[in-house]
């Protein structure tokens, strides 16, 4: 399967979205990708991320830990097709943590899971909950690929996405006076 069967499965999932987006970095952008939308059909998410499965080949990894929310759904189902323990990290107090009895042992090579990754900042909060017990990140496992190689770890996915994003005083959306949504998880800080 290729990019673009990705990309009509996302589609077809009501999973790519269009209108005025308010992201959680701040910015803003005239398409969203909820792949909470594809994630609500098992047998679609086993099939797109069979395509992850196959572009991580090669890329040692021992466990799989994705953050909270985006990231558990995919953890878990890229630790089925690839016989891994998959556990996940969670908000405490604003800040990532590992619990509920969770273990990551030192010296583990630990791949991140994510839906989305565009900025990576819940990611690069992952990993740095993964080093602190003294693991080895690999290196980030994602649906889809938004960062346009800005992150700082590798990132392997289903499909790369170019979406255009805007500070709120450039975003041509404001400017037309069309409202925005956000339809993410995190809560922005002011």
């Amino acid at each position: 399967m290729v990019e673009s069967n990705v990309i009509d499965i996302l589609k077809a999932c009501g999973a790519l979205l269009e209108g005025h987006f308010l992201l959680s970095s701040g910015r803003h952008s005239d398409r969203y990708c909820q792949c909470a939308r594809l994630l609500q059909y098992p047998d679609q998410a086993e099939r797109v991320i069979a395509i992850l499965k196959e572009n991580l080949k090669g890329v040692p990894f021992d466990l799989v830990v994705g953050p909270a929310m985006g990231g558990i759904i995919v953890a878990y189902e890229l630790g089925r097709q690839t016989g891994k323990a998959a556990l996940f990290t969670e908000r405490v107090n604003g800040e990532m943590a590992l619990r509920r009895g969770f273990e990551i042992k030192k010296g583990q090579r630990v791949l991140i899971a994510e839906d989305v990754v565009t900025t990576g900042k819940s990611s690069l909060e992952t990993a740095k909950v993964i080093e602190s017990f003294g693991a080895q990140v690999v290196g980030i496992g994602c649906i889809v690929d938004r960062s346009t190689g800005s992150s700082p770890l590798p990132v392997y996915s289903a499909v790369k996405l170019e979406i255009s994003s805007y500070l709120e005083e450039d975003c041509p959306l404001c400017r037309e006076g069309i409202p925005y949504i956000k339809p993410g998880s995190r809560e922005l800080k002011k």
